[in-house]
């Protein structure tokens, strides 16, 4: 007699409550082995492929892609037949354990996906009252796009899967009702980019007028335009900006440095040969030094108990711009590393975050924040405060200035250092301090030595 087990969304993270469905990697009828990644879901920090703990065949999908689901709702349901009683019995223990979720026992065996059977019936798919229908019409019907380039589609010419570098562009495609099948890729092989698809939704916004009309606005429904859903990853920014700006009384302060010296201290460092010393890594350093002289900016509120809790380790985080948005990536123990293992890990963490690998373990648990927004090419900022930390330092871009150096006029690279602070945790002095005491180590490496 076959058993069905129902798989619920487990807890992905640290204090996570909900994830958005992105793509489903299986369909009604496909047989599925213990620990195959099943769905691919979006939470507010990361994108992580879910892992089925049971194997066999799926009978039914819980919510469509651009669901989202709360932790704990049914997923899917997985029917172990009879003839497989044993593999059954395995299947309800994987044993593999993802972030927050487990199971009991070790694997004993795993099976082979096998492709599903050709013809066979489809299951009913029972869909959870909350959830949007697969596929939504976007409420106009949409001519052909024209091509982007010259490249040639071989899958929608074969009528095979389309090639898409990521599932956020086929998001972004089906949110807008373009038919990747009627897109020339850009990529290699004809790969759809997210280019392609924004370069289509442009050219069809161009004959505004010829075909589609917008929709009549409602009145009291707010300003005509496109409207993106504050969700997944652009929710939860918004949420934390906008509870650190409610929560925390900020202040900020900033000053210009000459980081001449800096430059030529970290390219004495890189001709030694060896991994390069990153700027971002020396002012990282620079900020652990930092912290040990004004630890009342590592530090956070808790407001129940009406106590300034400083922490005992500097948990480093850094703003990193990816294609998904902002993210911060937190650099362990900083305080307990050299400027080339600080190097080390954020190169390792950036590279992650491009590629949408960081787990929700990377991105939490900061306590002090390294924002360098110079690398946009802006030379300064007013940072908001990640919430529930109590400090943040921005970073300009280095620019060659006119800088008075030793009484007389000079080129010199020059930085502008912002730090905005919760006003609760202490006040002008100390932050002034902390932050004289960054731009001085910028200006005169050295000085970071007393302390070392």
């Amino acid at each position: 007699m076959p058993k069905v087990l129902e798989f619920k969304l487990p807890d992905l993270g640290e204090g996570l409550t909900e994830a958005e469905i992105v793509r489903w990697l299986v369909a009604v009828g496909d047989v599925v082995a213990i620990d195959q990644p099943v769905v691919e879901v979006e939470t507010a920090k990361a994108m992580v492929e879910v892992p089925c703990p049971y194997g066999g065949v799926v009978t039914a999908r819980f919510g469509e892609e651009g669901t989202e689901l709360p932790v704990g709702a049914p997923l899917l349901t997985v029917a172990v037949g009879a003839p497989e009683a044993a593999e059954a019995e395995s299947s309800e223990y994987s044993g593999n354990v993802l972030v927050g979720y487990g199971t009991g026992e070790a694997v004993r065996r795993r099976r082979r996906v096998r492709p599903a059977p050709v013809g066979a019936p489809p299951a009913t798919v029972p869909v959870t009252p909350s959830a949007p229908p697969v596929d939504a019409a976007p409420g106009h019907a949409r001519a052909a796009a024209p091509a982007v380039t010259g490249v040639s589609t071989p899958a929608a010419a074969a009528g095979g899967p389309v090639a898409v570098i990521s599932p956020l562009v086929r998001k972004l495609a089906r949110e807008n009702g373009v038919d990747l099948r009627e897109l020339a890729g850009s990529g290699p092989d004809g790969l759809i980019l997210r280019c392609d698809v924004e370069s289509a939704l442009r050219l069809e916004a161009e004959p505004a007028g010829t075909t589609a009309q917008p929709a009549p606005v409602a009145a009291g429904s707010g300003a005509a335009g496109t409207r993106i859903p504050l969700r997944g990853i652009r929710g939860a920014v918004a949420d934390k900006l906008a509870r650190s700006r409610t929560e925390i009384p900020d202040a900020t302060c900033w000053v210009d440095a000459d980081a001449t010296e800096l430059m030529a201290a970290r390219a004495a460092m890189n001709a030694v040969g060896g991994p390069k010393i990153s700027v971002l890594a020396l002012l990282a350093r620079i900020c652990t030094a930092a912290l040990d002289r004004y630890p009342e900016l590592n530090s956070t509120v808790d407001m129940a108990a009406r106590e300034i809790v400083r922490l005992p380790a500097v948990h480093l985080g850094f703003a990193a711009q990816t294609e998904r948005g902002l993210v911060v990536p937190v650099v362990r123990d900083a305080q307990a590393r050299s400027a080339a293992s600080l190097s080390e890990e954020f190169a390792r963490l950036t590279e992650a975050a491009r590629a949408g690998t960081l787990t929700p373990g990377d991105l939490t648990g900061g306590t002090f924040t390294l924002n360098n927004y110079g690398v946009f090419g802006v030379d300064g900022s007013t940072p908001i405060i990640n919430h529930p930390e109590a400090a943040m330092l921005g970073v300009g871009r280095i620019m060659a200035k006119p800088w008075v150096h030793q009484g007389e006029l000079a080129v010199r690279q020059v930085v502008q250092l912002s730090l905005t602070f919760d006003h609760r945790v202490c006040d002008g002095g100390t932050a002034g301090g902390f932050l004289r005491y960054v731009a001085d180590c910028v200006e005169q490496p050295a000085v970071l030595l007393r302390s070392l």
